[in-house]
């Protein structure tokens, strides 16, 4: 083992006065769904958005006077890179970054603005990377890699210092997984202080190399898909953090885009926590019962991360909202005379149903003439309420059609 319990509490002491120890909240709803006591360790609110400054502050707080002077550079899927960014002004030393050219631009222009030279590179992390290396050869910059660093693994420990701290009854503790970094050092502290704690590790199921990487004995790559947890989205787990996982890691599980929006929707919804997808998978996991739990287990996920496109979380909200029948859509025909739209959605008001949008469609349905199409989006209580007003428009005289969810092909 390359990181001890030692480093990670001297890791503490570096970053006392840097972070923010970050609450641990309880979630209320998922412990009475699941039958368990659940808390959020809420990394979301920590500065720069995610859990990322433990490690980077305590790499380059650590770095030689000359290491400094040459600036610092790293790759990042976009939480890294403000980490980075934001330890190095700290340090009032220079700082490079390279995205991949797709990285959320909430990550961009956060990085920038903690003062960095960012450089768009590449469709992954793991091209990001081949191309910050380069430029490290080029101008001689100082390498902080983003999970296989001793340095940077004891910085994420100081998450599971806290957990132990916090929660000391806790037997199961859920980590998201990219390159491995954060789960490395948290599962590091939570073993040696609870020892009888079970670690969890979570991966988007289009970006899962490690149960791969584990069967395999080395760190192993995987074709990529495309994921609302950019921020795991990692090819391949760190020569480092591979064996700590093996050895400290009682499982890891993979969940879906779907799972993942649930977990950022049950953030926002229960909790009023914005949470990016990278952030949300633990609680994903655990909304998808994909960790096994007993009554009286005391469960910890954390939430590593809260930087996330406000568009992408309208989005996320909104198709969740779909998928749970709070927003439904439904296509009618009526007469193509004056008042004929008005009665409709008085019909609609009895129901209490709230509209949303509403659409006119002649020609793209090919409406029979003297008609015309509607559709509707409203928003109801919950799904047998969307039946109710289905009902309701059906005994009124309409023939109605619910559009239908998910029939999209890739």
């Amino acid at each position: 083992m390359t990181v001890t319990l030692s480093d990670i509490r001297e890791a503490r002491e570096i970053l006392k006065d840097i972070i923010i120890p970050t609450p641990i909240l309880a979630d209320a709803k998922v412990s009475r769904d699941l039958g368990a006591n659940v808390f959020l360790k809420a990394e979301c609110l920590q500065k720069s958005g995610s859990f990322k400054i433990r490690g980077a502050y305590n790499k380059i707080h650590r770095l030689g006077d000359e290491e400094k002077s040459r600036g610092v550079i790293a790759a990042s899927a976009g939480n890294h890179a403000q980490g980075v960014a934001l330890a190095a002004r700290l340090h009032n030393i220079k700082s490079t970054i390279v995205l991949p050219e797709f990285a959320p631009l909430t990550k961009i222009t956060a990085t920038k603005n903690f003062g960095a030279e960012v450089v768009l590179h590449g469709a992954t992390f793991d091209e990001a990377f081949q191309h910050s290396k380069q430029l490290q050869s080029q101008h001689g910059y100082t390498y902080v890699h983003a999970f296989d660093d001793e340095q940077v693994i004891a910085g994420q420990g100081t998450i599971g210092l806290e957990i132990a701290e916090t929660l000391p009854d806790a037997t199961v503790v859920v980590v998201p997984i990219g390159g491995g970094g954060i789960i490395s050092g948290i599962a590091i502290a939570i073993k040696n202080l609870l020892p009888n704690a079970r670690i969890i590790g979570v991966q988007a199921e289009v970006a899962a190399p490690v149960n791969r990487s584990l069967l395999a004995g080395k760190p192993t790559g995987v074709e990529m898909g495309q994921t609302i947890a950019d921020g795991i989205a990692v090819k391949h787990p760190g020569e480092l953090t591979l064996p700590i996982i093996k050895e400290f890691v009682d499982e890891v599980v993979e969940v879906s885009e779907d799972e993942i929006a649930r977990g950022i929707f049950s953030c926002v919804q229960n909790n009023r926590l914005v949470v990016e997808g990278a952030g949300a998978a633990g609680l994903a996991a655990l909304l998808a019962r994909k960790v096994k739990l007993n009554p009286d287990d005391t469960v910890c996920a954390v939430l590593c991360g809260g930087n996330i496109d406000p568009n992408l979380l309208a989005r996320v909200l909104e198709q969740v909202l779909v998928r749970e029948g709070r927003y439904m859509m439904l296509k009618l025909l009526v007469l193509d005379r004056p008042g004929m739209l008005a009665n409709l959605l008085n019909h609609v008001a009895e129901t209490r149903a709230n509209v949303i949008e509403v659409y006119h469609r002649r020609a793209m349905w090919l409406a029979p003439l003297g008609k015309t199409g509607i559709e509707m989006l409203l928003e109801v209580r919950d799904e047998k309420h969307g039946r109710e007003v289905t009902r309701h428009l059906e005994t009124c005289g309409y023939h109605v059609e619910r559009e239908g969810v998910g029939d999209w092909e890739e």
